[in-house]
């Protein structure tokens, strides 16, 4: 069939082993579905369970992710048996699926450069994932797949291939038809949990609507799956998809473990703050009073998300003399197509047991809470130097425009005193870059934010502030 025939949206997903650093993925359950672009029906599907070459792979945490074990595979097909198959099914359509962009297409590239074969190219991309966030915002609370359709009511997610892709088009299904009448609804009667963002494109639609049509109540008009904001990446943009897929596996692994990234945060620490108003110093921190609590995505949300406080107050931290290992690093990208940016600091023993104690805190309720995601605790051991320990600190992003920015303000702190000077305010990655080396030494005003993401689980240090040593 001529691709340019190729109408149909293939659904796929994979599902794959959890590797540990340093060990690659291996695919081993792949589903698809056909369906029309004009109806949203399925018209056909394939799925089929995959044999790694290397069984071992096939860890503990694998079979709890997914359930797929070493003796259901023992006697499926390889994947360069199914090759055929698998090309003819994506090459030349349009991809659909959840987090596709970062992971499934990456997987697909992957499993066909083994076999030493080129991989089926599409000809568009839909990221549920993305498109989700940016339309439909977070009412529902995280935009993972499971939640999403535990808000719609529509089961529990199996991780298993076939069933992932048709749940995944139910949810487009009900989250567009929900957007498709709050176009039309007035403001006072749509729940008040929905987004500011989803607001705002409701209000948008219903604007154009109105000046298309003059009647008390317009038809509205839907965005199109291909609609792009300035400030949201295009589904359909390929070299995003392309950039993507050619990362390592290791880089894939840590952009899972990092996918949940953290949205900027409208308090801004105030410059000739000198008591440090809401972050307390190392010294000022009682273990005993660090716990880790549960709290609503929203009011009203059933949905939860741990929390770290220092007695009753959220626990943020004011971290002097921190000695960077490694510089920015900016290797990542969001889910908006801006970089991630990160560095690693080096870890006084006060700071140290802080750390601990924190992630002690919140892994425990993480469990008792019944997450079976794989911990990342957030202080490392520095293979090659004795008795230095380090963490990394990630800058969060904010949507400003076309321009990718950072939601922090960086100082430097004169050589004669305390007295500090603003350098920057939502500095760009090329200045954060240059500030930022191995060897400098920096003031860090941080919050702790747990995260639960792909089976990767732990607690995300975030820069609010940074006063740079002369």
């Amino acid at each position: 069939m001529d691709p340019e025939d190729r109408s149909e949206i293939a659904f796929f997903d994979v599902e794959t082993t959890v590797p540990k650093r340093g060990e690659r993925f291996a695919i081993l359950e792949f589903g698809s579905i056909l369906v029309c672009p004009k109806k949203l029906t399925e018209l056909r599907s394939y799925t089929t369970l995959v044999q790694p070459a290397d069984l071992s792979l096939i860890s503990t945490l694998s079979v709890r992710c997914n359930g797929i074990s070493r003796d259901d595979v023992v006697l499926a097909p390889r994947f360069s048996d199914i090759a055929d198959t698998v090309y003819d099914i994506l090459h030349g359509r349009i991809w659909a699926g959840h987090n596709i962009l970062r992971f499934d297409c990456a997987r697909i590239r992957e499993a066909f450069a083994e076999i030493g074969r080129q991989p089926p190219e599409p000809k568009g991309a839909i990221d549920s994932l993305a498109l989700l966030t940016q339309r439909f915002g977070r009412r529902a609370g995280d935009m993972k797949m499971a939640t999403l359709a535990t808000y719609f009511g529509l089961g529990k997610q199996t991780h298993r291939s076939l069933d992932d892709v048709r749940m995944n088009l139910e949810v487009l299904k009900y989250c567009a038809t929900v957007l498709f009448l709050e176009s039309s609804l007035p403001d006072v009667l749509v729940d008040k949990s929905v987004s500011p963002e989803t607001t705002s494109l409701r209000r948008h639609l219903r604007a154009s609507s109105s000046r298309e049509d003059n009647t008390l109540i317009s038809s509205p008009r839907l965005p199109s799956i291909g609609e792009n904001s300035v400030a949201q990446p295009d589904p359909f943009n390929m070299s995003f998809l392309r950039n993507e897929m050619a990362s390592d596996s290791n880089l894939q692994l840590d952009t899972l473990m990092e996918e949940e990234e953290n949205q900027p945060s409208d308090t801004v620490v105030s410059e000739n703050t000198s008591d440090h108003e809401g972050f307390l110093s190392p010294d000022a921190v009682s273990l005993q009073n660090i716990r880790a609590i549960l709290v609503p995505f929203y009011h009203g949300s059933q949905l939860t998300r741990l929390k770290l406080l220092h007695g009753d107050s959220p626990l943020q931290l004011y971290c002097y003399c921190l000695k960077i290992r490694f510089g920015v690093s900016g290797k990542f990208l969001d889910n908006s197509g801006r970089r991630r940016l990160n560095f690693v600091v080096d870890l006084n023993p006060r700071l140290c047991s802080i750390l601990e104690a924190c992630d002690s805190n919140a892994q425990k309720l993480s469990v008792d809470s019944g997450s079976s995601s794989d911990w990342n605790t957030m202080v490392s051991p520095m293979k090659g130097f004795v008795n230095c320990p380090n963490a990394r600190i990630h800058i969060p992003t904010e949507i400003s425009g076309d321009a990718t920015r950072y939601a922090i303000e960086v100082h430097q702190r004169e050589p004669s005193g305390d007295a500090q000077s603003l350098i920057s305010s939502n500095p760009s990655g090329e200045e954060l870059e240059s500030l930022l080396n191995a060897g400098s030494v920096v003031d860090a005003f941080l919050s702790l934010e747990p995260y639960d993401y792909q089976q990767k689980a732990g607690v995300r240090l975030v820069a609010k502030k940074l006063v740079i040593h002369s």
